[in-house]
């Protein structure tokens, strides 16, 4: 019997080694990108960063477990696992949505014409009033996803691919496709894309503005909150300060693929996702987390305008 050189065995390893790495990074790069939304569509309306958006991200997380451990109490798991998933993303991105439109009800609107200072500590204020609420009313412990989630896996090109993986990227591009063709083929969309353009002659062609920042608000926050489901899921740990670090991953993937640019926020976040596990995997795992603001840096740097370009209004 004759053996392949080592050499070549080596390649193979590294060749499935990096194959590994971009699956993960996809997987967790498709999350990035679900919030990040999120914070492209507010921005290209309102020109606000709503630094409250990883605490949707965050109490989705939350949402899921208590969703999830009702139904599996009620009997709906044993019935249908696929069903009982389902219904536990649809309500918590629901519930999600209807405090994402509260929160720009009472934070963000009376000060839609103070300051561009003011709505920026406001979000900030809402982000701390999140964390702390969650904390209080949920325990400051970490909480644990029902492990009901089955632990099987497939084999592609040398990496090892689990069902769950596959789950969360084919929910994130069935998401992502379907708010690109609700922008671009809806009414709603097209009033979105107006107001985003110019508010004021928005409203002149008869588009009800807040109605249309209500709705941008709402489809973020349900985003969000399937996403903050999904990596629940994924890692099986939730704790009330999770939003943060997710909030200005996702922040840094909007800037990544263009501040106000949805295609650019769908890209930016899967190539950090990329970025962040290859660095993980081949350079400093312990630093994982700082990737991303390293690549934030460099973006501001070399291209502030992100991948794709920044889609603001031209101001007159």
């Amino acid at each position: 019997m004759t053996y392949p050189p080592q050499q070549a065995i080596k390649s193979v390893l590294i060749m499935d080694l990096f194959i590994q790495q971009i699956i993960n990074g996809l997987t967790v790069g498709s999350v990035y990108a679900l919030i990040a939304l999120g914070y492209t569509m507010v921005y290209g309306i309102l020109e606000l960063i709503n630094f409250a958006h990883g605490e949707i991200y965050m109490l989705g997380a939350y949402l899921g477990i208590i969703i999830l451990g009702f139904l599996t109490v009620a009997g709906l798991t044993a019935f249908s696992l696929p069903l009982a998933i389902l219904v536990t993303l649809v309500a918590a991105g629901a519930i999600s949505a209807a405090y994402g439109a509260t929160m720009e009800k009472l934070a963000y609107r009376p000060l839609r014409e103070a300051p561009r200072l003011a709505p920026l500590i406001s979000a900030m204020g809402v982000s701390i009033f999140l964390q702390n609420y969650v904390m209080l009313t949920q325990g400051a412990t970490d909480k644990v996803f029902p492990d009901i989630i089955p632990k099987k896996s497939v084999m592609f090109m040398g990496a090892e691919v689990t069902y769950l993986q596959i789950f969360i990227m084919a929910a994130s591009v069935v998401l992502m496709a379907g708010l690109h063709a609700f922008i671009m083929k809806t009414r709603m969309g097209r009033a979105m894309r107006a107001t985003a353009l110019d508010k004021k002659m928005a409203g002149l062609a008869g588009v009800n503005v807040d109605s249309v920042i209500s709705v941008t608000f709402i489809i973020g926050s349900f985003l969000a909150a399937v996403a903050g489901v999904m990596v629940a899921m994924y890692y099986g740990l939730v704790n009330f300060y999770i939003g943060y670090l997710a909030g200005i991953k996702a922040f840094t993937a909007a800037v990544l693929g263009g501040i106000g640019n949805v295609p650019g926020a769908m890209a930016g976040g899967l190539v950090l996702g990329i970025l962040e596990s290859l660095g993980a995997g081949y350079l400093w795992p312990e630093y994982k987390d700082a990737f991303a603001f390293l690549v934030l840096v460099l973006i501001l740097i070399v291209r502030p305008q992100g991948l794709l370009g920044e889609r603001v209004p031209d101001k007159v």
